[in-house]
Formats: C-alpha cells, structure tokens, sequence
C-alpha cells in the first residue's frame, strides 16, 4: 500500500533551515543512536500503542519527531500508512535507509513547530522527546496544535514526556532541573557509530501530570488518559513519582469528557 505524494503539495515546506541545537547532534550521533537502551523496546511499545489508538491496517499515522524510524517502521510493518517528520535530516537519511521496497511509510525532513497538515491522519505520535519536549517550554503547544490540526474529526493521539516529579526525586549527576520552567538540563558524552565522542548540551522539558493534561488541552486536544510509563514497558498505570516518563493519550474533539489520571 502506497502513500500520496505529500512532499509534492504546493506550498509543503520539506527542507527547512537548520533551526534547532539537536540537528548537529543527531548529525555525530547517526546509528549510534540506536544503540541506546531506551530504543530497545520498540516492538513493545508499538503493540500497545496500536491497540490504545485503535489503528489497523490502511489507517494513517502522523510520527512527529520520528528520529531514525524506529516506531514508524515497526507501524508500517502492521499495514499502517505512516508520515514520519524530524528537523534532523540525517535521521531522516537513516529513516529511508532502513525502509524496505513496499513499506507503508515516508520520512520529510520537517519542523515540528510548523506542521502544515490538516485533517489527514487517523492518528498522530510523539514520543521519546523527539519533538514534543524537546523544542521548550513555550513550543511544545505548537508542536501539539499541529497535531491537533493533522488529525481527522475524532482522530487519536499519544505523546509521552518526561516527569518532572521523577527529575526531583531523582536528580541526575551530570543534570540541573529548572524548576521555574521545567527544563532539565544534562552535560553528557555523546559517541557515534565509530565509537567517537563529543561533549554534549542536552535540555528537555519536564511537565507533571497536570501540567501535560493543561498543555494539551491548550492545544485543541482531548486528554483521555494520563499513564506512568517506562522506555519498553507501555501500559496503562496510575501516575507515580518512581517513573521517568509520562504518556497522554485521547482524541481530537469538540467534547471535554472528564479526564482520567491512571
């Protein structure tokens, strides 16, 4: 099953000028970055996340901030039709590299900040901090009302972010936590496929709970479920303060159900 052609829509913007402090990362980092433990659970998470969004096989799937593919593949592998975006284009150079002849799915390079879909996807994804976290405090709503505007009527979303009651409890050596703005900051070593390293900044936005569910909100979306998760173990548990990652999951509506933490 093919996809349209979307890069060659009039006025799609697929090329933007290098923006933000990751691209040169993502640059040394290239394969390397599928080596970190954290993206050892994709199949996991996939599993889950296709049965909490209800995708099946032709339905359509916006992976904002897709990275080198890991999720989008592994959706594409279910029949699902996928449009992966990251501002990094050596990720992206990774993405379709890894793509088989066939495969459901297309990479652009593409700011998260300025999607230009609408009311095209059965479905969108940010996860693991490669969009949604990681452009601050203030962008992270526009890189959700652009999801809110890709969606279809009814059209479901997961997002996931880091935990900003873990980050206190929890604080790392070589990180600052910011508790003004929420922004944890890390100084870190960074090596790349040939074992090579660089000294690296790294600043990821940290939210509580409530704070997601207000920001979402924000963004035109419908917050349905705030879940504790952890890198390969996705599930649908109560919030707590031991586990780094949240995930929000719900749809694009006019409706306001009430929402449900755990």
């Amino acid at each position: 099953m093919g996809l349209r052609d979307d890069a060659a829509r009039p006025g799609r913007v697929t090329e933007p000028e290098p923006t933000h402090w990751f691209e040169p990362l993502a640059d040394h980092l290239g394969t390397a970055y599928l080596r970190y433990s954290f993206t050892k659970g994709t199949a996991q998470e996939v599993e889950f996340l296709a049965g909490v969004l209800g995708l099946h096989p032709g339905e359509r799937l916006l992976d904002v901030g897709c990275g080198p593919g890991r999720h989008a593949l592994t959706f594409a592998a279910r029949g699902v039709e996928v449009v992966g975006v990251d501002i990094a284009q050596r990720f992206i150079d990774i993405a379709r590299e890894r793509t088989s002849p066939g495969d459901p799915v297309t990479f652009e390079r593409m700011d998260a900040r300025a999607l230009p879909f609408r009311d095209e996807f059965d479905a969108a994804i940010s996860l693991c901090q490669g969009a949604f976290g990681l452009v601050g405090p203030g962008s992270d709503v526009d890189v959700l009302a652009g999801m809110a505007r890709a969606l279809r009527p009814r059209g479901r979303f997961a997002v996931s972010a880091f935990s900003s009651y873990f980050q206190v409890k929890y604080p790392q050596e070589q990180g600052v936590f910011d508790i003004a703005t929420g922004v944890h900051h890390e100084r870190t070593s960074l090596k790349d496929e040939q074992g090579d390293a660089i000294d690296a900044d790294l600043w990821t936005t940290c939210y509580t709970p409530r704070e997601l569910a207000l920001v979402t909100a924000s963004a035109g979306l419908t917050v349905e479920h705030v879940w504790s998760v952890e890198p390969g173990r996705y599930e649908p548990a109560t919030p707590t303060i031991e586990t780094p990652e949240l995930l929000i999951v719900g749809t694009k509506s006019d409706t306001s159900p009430p929402l449900e933490v755990g």
